[in-house]
């Protein structure tokens, strides 16, 4: 693609999402919704293969199902209501169907289908802007909205979230694919808080972009597309594999490292709500994930030693450093356990 094109649809990319942060009008909203999906099909097309393809396919048709779901449920909100203003959400069965197409913009279970196929079908950049940036958007309106949404609606998305996220995750060997339902899992939990504590879902958005951006960053630097070439990674980018695989833990919620903070905080958040049980089933969850990214960590460290793969392709290639902005988003996404009692409420 055409560099100025490319840096034209990425600036719509962020634009739409802008519009729909600031906007206070449902249409409005609705306008940066369609800009920011209409701006990202090319950018998910443009690698010209039948599988970027039906990608970009799946991930238009579901994204247009929820605007158009978003469009109607507003509609009738101002027909009942008088009232266009994103605050003015008062009727129950807009409240709910809303909640549902902004759950399928995200891809929280069980609406979740769309979501590891299409991260399959792209390029690790387009990845990693498809599980960071495009959340913005839905999580802002759910935020605008959230003294509306039913919490028992959105609690039991969030457990379905990250029951699936953790089960979803044991069985693949595509790195896209796992990490796909890892977030479908961390959006599960900032669900669970959403309508809780919205301190909390900020705090947890913020941890999930600062984790999720390193490590597509080293996949895409390490080409690492499978499990299987994580047995190389030491012998090709030693640098990468040792923050990778404590990076991994952290994505898990391992303590001490930095993603442990927001499932701590969620689940204290849950027991004072007099929400035990959705607590256990999220913890419980919570260790199918961990499960499966320590099993990643285990196979990188298998391969310590050149002697312990067989694997030779990946050889000729000189190892990669890692760039400033890597390291700086690895490091806080280590390190910030420590600062927990400057965001407690």
């Amino acid at each position: 693609m055409n560099p100025t094109m490319y840096s034209i649809i990425l600036s719509n990319v962020a634009i739409g999402t802008i519009i729909t942060m600031t906007s206070h009008h449902w249409l409005l909203a609705w306008i940066g919704l369609e800009l920011n999906t209409l701006a990202i099909v090319p950018i998910i097309a443009k690698q010209h293969q039948p599988r970027a393809t039906e990608a970009t396919t799946k991930y238009f048709l579901t994204q247009e199902a929820a605007s158009a779901m978003i469009l109607f449920a507003s509609t009738v909100n101002a027909w009942t209501t008088g009232s266009w203003d994103i605050s003015q959400l008062t009727y129950p069965p807009e409240c709910a169907l809303l909640t549902l197409a902004l759950s399928m913009k995200l891809g929280l279970a069980p609406l979740h289908f769309w979501l590891p196929e299409v991260l399959q079908g792209t390029s690790m950049n387009t990845a990693l802007i498809i599980v960071t940036w495009q959340k913005l958007a839905p999580i802002s309106l759910m935020f605008m909205v959230h003294n509306s949404i039913n919490p028992m609606i959105m609690l039991i998305m969030a457990m379905i979230s990250t029951l699936t996220g953790g089960w979803g995750g044991l069985n693949q060997t595509q790195m896209r694919k796992i990490m796909a339902f890892s977030s479908i899992a961390h959006l599960g939990w900032m669900a669970g808080i959403l309508t809780l504590n919205q301190n909390i879902l900020i705090l947890n958005l913020s941890l999930y972009i600062i984790m999720t951006a390193p490590m597509f960053l080293m996949l895409k630097y390490t080409t690492s597309k499978t499990i299987k070439d994580l047995t190389t990674m030491w012998t090709t980018s030693p640098q990468i594999a040792a923050p990778l695989m404590i990076l991994l833990m952290s994505l898990g919620g391992l303590p001490p490292l930095t993603g442990f903070m927001p499932k701590w905080l969620i689940l204290q958040e849950l027991v004072t709500y007099n929400l035990a049980p959705i607590a256990t089933i999220m913890a419980i969850s919570a260790l199918l994930s961990l499960f499966f990214y320590l099993r990643l960590s285990y196979i990188a460290t298998l391969t310590m030693h050149p002697t312990t793969t067989k694997d030779s392709n990946k050889w000729r290639f000189q190892p990669k450093p890692l760039t400033t902005p890597t390291m700086t988003l690895t490091m806080l996404s280590l390190l910030l356990l420590p600062m927990t009692p400057l965001f407690c409420p």
